[in-house]
Order: C-alpha cells, then structure tokens, then sequence
C-alpha cells in the first residue's frame, strides 16, 4: 500500500532538531534546479503575478530561488512543509524508525520537485501548477510532470500491493495521467465529514488537518490493509460503515 499527500505552501526555512536520518536525493533534482533558475531571474513583481501571491511572499521566494544553489541547509520533505496537513502529521515526533517506514510508503506531491520521498533533502520553494517556466519545455507544471510521474506511482504501488490511498488534495490529480492511475491500480480515498444537523460537509481545514493525522496514524501503526484505515480517529470524527462505500471511506465528525 502507497499514498500520496500533498505539498504545502507554507514550509519551513529551517528546523529546530532534525532527527539522525539518512537523506536521499530528489528524482527530479535536476528539473528542481532547472526551473529554481528560471524563477531566480524574475523579478518580485513577475514572480507575484505568477504564483498569484502578495508581493511580499514573491520577495521572500526570489531570494530562495537567487539563494537555491548556495550553501542553504536543506531539510527533509516530511519535515520541510508546515501546512495543515503537516502540523497534524507531526513528523518532528516521529522516531527513525517511523521516518524510514514513511520513506518506503508516502509520496509526496510537489509542482517544483515532482514526486518526493519523505526523507528527499530539499530547499523551501514556492511553485503552482499552472506556472509555465522556460525549462518546462512550452508546458505548464500540471502537463510537463504528467508525463514524467504517471508511470513511477502506477509502478510503486503496483509492487506494493496495488492500493494507492490518495490523502492529496484533488488539485494534485492533474500531476497525473489520473484516468490510467484509476486504471491500473485501486485508489481509496478517504473522505473527511462534519455533520450539521441532516447535512455532511467537507470543509477545507478539517480535511487537511484529517490527511494530516490519517497520515501519521497510517505510519506510526504500519497499516498496510486499506480496510485497517478503518480504526482512524481523529477528534470527532469516526468511520461510518454505512456511508460511501469501500474505495471512498466516510469518517464523520
């Protein structure tokens, strides 16, 4: 069993302890620097306009682009994002043993990197999907990575038993061929409720903040049955058996 969890926006500049791991090389490093260069000669205002930000986050990620090929300590994936996802996932918590576990079941998808394993070293970044850069060969990031990340996660879940859980925001779908990925292995996608009065709803915090913790609980027990992800809970919310069906688990709050 494989998942995929979604990068974040917000990431870390650098960390207060990092654990004694072994970090690994990017897959992609060489098309990360390519357009870490390409961004790097843009100006505040451009990169703003480009990645739909304030100008004040443009200028922050000019210069760690301008700084990329520096000496800027880099830090593993797992630890490097700070969204919400990631503040429930609590990597820092986690013993080696666990990290390493994660290294061998949890893709992490980025529009600058790719595809990243939890303990890849990498540098803070900014980066959307519809960004077209002079290394992305006339593609956007959605359509220069489809290409390049379809077969890699149909073939590692494949050798893992065939189940991919999808804990990324659906945004992140388009990285793939998703079509052939549905396809070729299983996908369960857990999906994340609050109850008011008759009516579920999904709201965008809690179904981050429940990726996040389902992710941790996932590693920390080493579940390995999709049907196992049953036994999560997370503040309130609990499977429903009754709701959705096998491949689109219900957890209700």
């Amino acid at each position: 069993m494989q998942i995929i969890l979604a990068s974040a926006k917000i990431m870390n500049d650098k960390v207060k302890s990092s654990p004694d791991i072994s970090l690994s090389s990017p897959r992609f490093q060489n098309e990360a620097d390519s357009f870490a260069k390409d961004m790097a000669q843009y100006s505040t205002d451009t990169i703003a306009d480009m990645l739909g930000c304030s100008r004040q986050i443009a200028a922050q990620n000019r210069l760690r682009y301008m700084n990329f090929f520096g000496d800027t300590p880099k830090l593993p994936a797992i630890l490097a994002y700070h969204g919400q996802a990631y503040k429930l996932l609590k990597a820092d918590t986690l013993n080696v043993d666990d990290l390493n576990y994660s290294q061998e079941k949890l893709w992490i998808t980025s529009f600058l990197y790719g595809l990243l394993r939890p303990l890849d070293a990498i540098l803070p970044y900014r980066m959307e999907g519809n960004v077209e850069l002079p290394s992305g060969e006339g593609q956007n990031m959605f359509a220069f990575w489809k290409s390049r990340l379809t077969d890699i996660l149909i073939d590692a879940v494949k050798a893992d038993g065939g189940t991919l859980v999808h804990l990324a925001t659906e945004e992140y779908q388009h990285l793939f061929d998703w079509q052939r990925v549905r396809k070729e292995v299983r996908i369960v996608q857990p999906l994340f409720y609050i109850r008011k009065g008759s009516e579920l709803k999904i709201q965008a915090v809690w179904a981050k903040t429940c990726r996040g913790a389902m992710t941790r609980f996932i590693i920390e027990n080493c579940i390995d049955k999709p049907e196992d992800l049953c036994a999560f809970g997370y503040e309130g919310f609990t499977y429903e058996p009754k709701l959705g069906e096998a491949d689109f688990p219900h957890f209700v709050k």
